[in-house]
């Protein structure tokens, strides 16, 4: 059956769903509706009759009833507590500038392990204190001096009130930064795009038939009633359209490449919400100190840079001195090339997904002389690329996702999807794979990313069951940087969404997880869509400690 409560409308807990236009050829389908209420909990289910766009692919799925389940579960838990107050004056909105925060439990010290406790208090920009929340807050803990840094997780009271609880892991003088990154009201026009703009970054391709040429748009979604051409991929059901081309075939598309990105998405009203150094990854103040001293633990205890080994999932790891540190695991350095030579040796590796993981595949070949790209005339930074190193045996072959991806031109036959890519390797123990699958999703609804990784995961599973040494690393999400335009196509709290549903689709799977949101958002630096170095090593040196882990 196919599913069509809307997720919009499911994470604020309505029981309400819309129908779509009729089609003349597809008019009248049967579909099972699944509601949810507020609290998440399932509520009733029943058949009914539906009229719909027959080309808008990601609510023409079919779904099992346990994907289904899944699907309600996933974007249940991540309903945004949207507050029911109506359209919003600027002036009434989040004003970072005049909200701040305070340290709750503040002592003369605190040691090692201990918990910080910070209160944030918002304010508009008449700085009346705001009886509603739904802003979207990043907070971190760092010592400059030391180079260290970690996140901190934030608890929302609705009222106005947040509180951040951080984990002091390491000893010295510690400082709290908190920054909104958007207000609540700026929240629900993006909760907006997300439902009824996923169309606004559009693609485009190239049809050739000798001396003749045209170009047309294309899309998971399609508006208007004009032919089509039906790119959906047989294997995986992946939807993908455009629109036909007047003299030529379907069968002659030869390209795929971003056509651009809409503009004036917002009315004056909404455009305020999203103000660069006004309201946009604001820092907001301590209404009195901002730091505390931390001691070092018992040394019967423990000694205190012995912490990578904490219980606890968050944070997963800090910084120290500019080095990751996982809480889970002891992770290895990686300084010299003859080390990542060593832990390489006689294995084939494979990078599927967007630019961040090419990023993984372009220090590997810039950091190890003896790892040599050979030249396949592909286009600069969309590959697929490839570097071998013949005296060690060693082969790394990188290829960008299937679409959506905004690159600037991929040929039609270097468009695949990771999950057939993942059906075509034979695995083993000399076999790593690495994917990154998230930026090129975040102007879509959910349900168009869940699909994709379920198929992935999917793929996983089956690479794992024939072949259980087979090593297969997930690197998640990252933030960036976010000025008035890209936060409507790019935003954090887009991508944070993406984060967080990956990590519970691929948890319990046998993968391993490189965590690049807190390792981008732990860190000294400007946060970028494509980190700096620095980060970048410790994201390779995080999945070669997996790759080759010691022996301990």
């Amino acid at each position: 059956c196919f599913v069509i409560a809307s997720q919009g409308l499911r994470r604020r807990g309505r029981l309400e769903y819309f129908l779509k236009d009729t089609q003349k050829y597809l008019d009248h389908e049967t579909a099972s509706a699944t509601f949810i209420d507020s609290g998440g909990q399932f509520v009733s289910s029943q058949v009914i009759r539906i009229s719909r766009n027959p080309y808008c692919g990601y609510e023409r799925q079919i779904l099992s009833s346990r994907e289904r389940l899944e699907e309600d579960s996933l974007l249940a838990a991540l309903q945004w507590q949207e507050p029911d107050v109506g359209p919003v004056p600027f002036l009434k909105s989040t004003d970072p500038s005049s909200s701040y925060f305070v340290i709750l439990n503040s002592a003369a010290f605190f040691r090692v392990g201990s918990q910080l406790e910070v209160l944030v208090h918002v304010q508009d920009f008449q700085r009346k204190p705001k009886k509603y929340g739904g802003d979207y807050l990043q907070a971190r803990i760092h010592s400059p001096k030391l180079q260290a840094g970690a996140v901190g997780r934030v608890v929302d009271y609705q009222n106005g009130f947040y509180k951040v609880f951080f984990t002091l892991l390491w000893p010295g003088q510690v400082k709290v930064s908190i920054s909104l990154v958007h207000p609540s009201e700026g929240i629900r026009v993006l909760q907006y795009l997300q439902e009824k703009k996923p169309d606004r970054v559009y693609f485009k391709s190239l049809f050739r038939s000798g001396r003749i040429s045209e170009t047309t748009e294309c899309n998971v979604c399609l508006p208007g009633s004009l032919p089509l051409c039906n790119f959906t991929d047989l294997y995986t059901g992946e939807p993908w359209f455009c629109f036909k081309p007047k003299k030529l075939p379907c069968s002659s598309r030869i390209n795929h490449f971003k056509g651009g990105y809409l503009k004036g998405l917002l009315t004056a009203t909404e455009n305020a919400f999203f103000q660069s150094g006004v309201n946009i990854k604001m820092p907001i103040n301590s209404s009195g100190p901002d730091w505390v001293t931390v001691i070092p633990r018992n040394i019967k205890e423990t000694n205190s840079l012995e912490l990578s080994q904490g219980l606890g999932t968050f944070p997963s790891g800090y910084y120290y001195k500019d080095q990751w540190r996982p809480r889970r695991f002891k992770m290895r350095q990686f300084n010299d090339p003859d080390n990542i030579t060593e832990c390489l040796q006689r294995k084939v590796v494979y990078f599927f997904g967007d630019s961040t993981i090419r990023q993984w595949f372009e220090y590997l070949t810039t950091f190890v002389p003896d790892l040599v790209e050979f030249n396949l005339g592909s286009p600069k930074n969309v590959g697929p690329f490839l570097a071998v190193d013949q005296k060690h045996n060693i082969l790394l072959k990188y290829r960008c996702h299937g679409p959506p991806i905004r690159f600037t031109t991929v040929f039609s036959s270097d468009l695949r999807y990771v999950a057939n890519e993942l059906n075509g390797i034979v695995g083993g123990k000399n076999t790593v794979v690495a994917i990154a699958v998230w930026s090129h999703f975040s102007t879509f609804p959910l349900e168009v990313y869940i699909r994709r990784l379920r198929n992935i995961r999917r793929a996983v599973v089956q690479l794992l069951d024939r072949s259980p040494k087979t090593v297969v690393v997930i690197r998640t999400a990252n933030v960036q940087e976010l000025g008035p335009e890209i936060s409507l196509f790019n935003s954090d709290w887009y991508n944070f969404q993406l984060d967080t549903i990956l990590r519970k689709m691929f948890s319990g799977v046998g993968v391993y997880l490189v965590d690049a949101w807190e390792m981008t958002l732990a860190h000294y630096l400007p946060h970028k869509l494509h980190p700096d170095e620095v980060i970048v090593k410790n994201q390779v040196d995080m999945f070669l400690s997996f790759v080759c882990p010691l022996e301990t």
